[in-house]
């Protein structure tokens, strides 16, 4: 898709948040996650303290980076690579830190060591291509400019829809920050299960999965899952006239 920097600047994406929303019934808004050359004026920084590093160096603002996932519902946010800095999976998948790197860290060796994932497993884990100076992170009804990923967490009914809407949904396992560079590198969209590790540091609700969208498709997949959603509606409501008949009076 070619990128259209008067579309994008035009593009009322509160608008697209109302629908999307409105359309999959979300009970989380969507948020935007966009990788940066260049650390933003606004908006403000993350500014929640630094913890104390691990005997392997490892520290963070927050305990992994898909906690940012979390926080970005609530206010928009810039962040730099240290502050990512305690996941060393987060920091491979979001460009931060090479394979090399990552696997010399005591969260990975902990990792390969129960047998979570094998050496080959993480090799074959799609990373974000550069190392950005900033990620911003925020509502999706707060954006200004085109980001490049819109990240969801729906249930397994707005799943169906998305599978509907969208045929051949990929959809990933571990772990599960993963689906941020395909979305973004790859620019498919890409569901995940979820994984043990950012359940545990998130305190996402056992049924919530996540979804990443490449920012330049948005539209499209928003007028998708209208319309599946309105024939979703449509059998949904025959099924259950129809379940009636099979109703016991009492």
């Amino acid at each position: 898709m070619t990128y259209d920097s008067a579309a994008a600047a035009t593009t009322d994406w509160a608008a697209l948040a109302d629908k999307l929303a409105g359309a999959l019934h979300l009970a989380v808004p969507p948020i935007t996650i966009t990788f940066s050359d260049e650390a933003p004026a606004s908006p403000a920084a993350f500014d929640e303290p630094m913890s104390e590093p691990t005997a392997d160096g490892r520290s963070g603002r927050v305990p992994a980076g898909c906690v940012f996932w979390i926080r970005a519902v609530e206010r928009s946010f810039s962040t730099v690579p240290a502050d990512h800095g305690n996941c060393s999976v987060g920091r491979y998948t979001h460009g931060f830190a090479s394979l090399e790197e990552a696997a010399s860290h005591d969260d990975v060796a902990t990792l390969l060591e129960v047998g979570w994932v094998d050496a080959e497993a993480i090799a074959g884990v799609p990373s974000v291509s550069t190392s950005a100076a900033a990620v911003v992170y925020g509502p999706l009804s707060e954006a200004t400019a085109e980001p490049d990923v819109i990240l969801l967490r729906v249930n397994g009914r707005q799943m169906m829809v998305l599978s509907d809407a969208l045929p051949g949904l990929r959809i990933e396992g571990k772990p599960q920050c993963h689906i941020v560079a395909v979305a973004k590198e790859q620019r498919e969209v890409a569901a995940s299960v979820g994984c043990a590790l950012s359940r545990a540091r998130t305190g996402m609700h056992s049924e919530e999965m996540t979804v990443a969208i490449p920012g330049d498709r948005l539209a499209s997949v928003v007028d998708a899952v209208e319309r599946a959603s309105a024939v979703d509606t449509i059998v949904a409501k025959y099924a259950a006239d129809d379940a009636r008949r099979f109703a016991v009076s009492s």
